[in-house]
């Protein structure tokens, strides 16, 4: 299966990723700032006291939106856990139904999640929400990037649903699931 908006889905990955890179960055310098300290406390300095204000609020938040930004790139790359051990043993007529089912059901939440997450986001941009940290990070800018990455993930479930769908009316029995291992067609 070749997924049209698959630079979508990368772009989201490399969202999830300098999320990551950044969290590393920030959790380096902080402990690079204590260990400082300590050192100039072990040879009779007094300690310098820099820290990053705030640091574990904001991992937080970019973890999350690691998590999130990741979904649609990891689902079009078969990285999900799947249960498939009944499925599996289906003829694949049966079996491409049962997976358009599935994908009904994953997109019909996924468009549910998204929808309220829009709403969220959009109630904290009116009525001018912050976090209670430290910092006072108004909560629709990791809102937004949590209703982007199921927004993502909407759009690869909607896709890969019309390809299973195709599949199935033409010629379901040549409908076999892809697995990490079997993702040559894959950008």
């Amino acid at each position: 299966m070749v997924f049209k908006f698959a630079l979508l889905y990368r772009m989201g990955a490399w969202g999830a990723a300098s999320c990551m890179v950044t969290i590393c960055a920030l959790v380096a310098l902080q402990v690079t700032f204590r260990v400082v300290d300590a050192l100039l406390t072990l040879v009779g300095i007094p300690r310098l006291g820099l820290s990053i204000t705030g640091v574990s609020e904001i991992a937080s938040y970019l973890l999350v939106g690691a998590t999130f930004l990741g979904l649609a790139y990891t689902f079009v790359h078969h990285a999900h856990i799947r249960v498939t051990l009944l499925i599996s043993r289906l003829p694949s007529r049966i079996r491409v139904w049962f997976e358009v089912a599935c994908l009904i059901v994953a997109l019909a939440l996924s468009l549910l999640l998204a929808h309220g997450l829009i709403e969220l986001a959009r109630e904290s941009l009116h009525f001018k929400d912050v976090s209670s940290g430290f910092l006072s990070i108004p909560l629709w800018i990791p809102q937004t990037v949590l209703a982007t990455g199921v927004g993502l993930l909407c759009l690869a479930l909607a896709e890969a649903l019309v390809m299973t769908l195709r599949i199935a009316a033409r010629d379901p029995d040549s409908f076999r699931e892809l697995t990490a291992n079997d993702d040559s067609d894959l950008p």
